[in-house]
């Protein structure tokens, strides 16, 4: 019997990564997205249905779940995700951009898991796919409303975890480290406030550092072969790291003070 993924952020990146390995694989793929009458090339792949769904707007994420199940009569998983980064002074921030970053990053992903849940508790089965970060784990400068989203999903899904084994559904994170997407453009938004110049140079020192992580990490296609593994292995396993390169393993043992003096001798330079 065919099985069937719905892939929340699927325009780019590591979304639409994901939709082609599955639908390569065999599996009918719900590539969902803000836009998808611009998704021309998803839209001429065989098996793969473009759906809107904003995962800021619950209608659509009700709609685009019933979509899916009248056009391919299941759901065996989900990936959730849809994100994005705010990055800077967390002093310039606004309001507006801190609700966003998390209505997206965190409000977005536990709507759509709300959703799924009665029809996988309904059929016994059913895999979560949480794509956090290694930014979920451990913390970089200027990435303190973005750390504190995929912090939060972290914890989410490993409580979340517990509740959910005795129906059979299992809860998967992926932590990918640095991850040559359009993350650093077109997902990325600034922090800005006029006339606030305080931080200027140490983001002038921090951001071409951090950009050049970007520019040289694999590209998103290692992600999406590590969400499949996580959908398919029939393992229990909750956590997959990507391209970490031992950053974990440091954080792990090292106290405090020794691993932030890591990160500021390699970022601040």
């Amino acid at each position: 019997m065919d099985k069937v993924i719905l892939i929340t952020g699927s325009s780019s990146g590591i979304g639409k990564d994901t939709v082609k390995l599955f639908q390569s694989k065999g599996w009918k793929v719900a590539a969902t997205m803000r836009t998808p009458e611009k998704a021309e090339d998803l839209q001429r792949i065989v098996d793969v249905e473009c759906i809107r769904l904003d995962v800021t707007d619950l209608d659509s994420i009700k709609s685009a779940i019933q979509t899916t199940l009248d056009k391919f009569g299941r759901i065996d998983a989900i990936v959730n995700n849809a994100g994005y980064g705010l990055v800077g002074a967390f002093e310039a921030s606004t309001r507006e951009q801190i609700v966003q970053q998390y209505m997206t990053n965190v409000f977005g992903l536990m709507d759509v898991t709300r959703e799924i849940l009665p029809y996988f508790r309904e059929q016994k089965r059913g895999t979560i796919v949480n794509v956090a970060s290694v930014g979920g784990r451990i913390t970089f400068p200027l990435y303190s409303l973005y750390h504190g989203t995929k912090w939060a999903v972290e914890g989410f899904s490993e409580s979340l975890q517990y509740e959910l084994k005795p129906f059979n559904i299992k809860v998967k994170i992926i932590e990918p480290g640095p991850i040559k997407t359009d993350f650093y453009d077109r997902s990325m938004d600034l922090t800005r406030k006029d006339g606030l110049t305080a931080y200027d140079s140490f983001i002038e020192k921090v951001m071409p550092n951090m950009q050049k992580s970007g520019e040289t990490a694999p590209g998103g296609e290692v992600v999406a072969e590590t969400i499949y593994r996580a959908v398919t292995d029939g393992t229990w396993k909750m956590r997959y790291p990507i391209n970490t390169k031992g950053m974990l393993l440091l954080r792990r043992f090292l106290p405090d003070s020794l691993f932030q003096a890591v990160i500021r001798m390699a970022l601040v330079k």
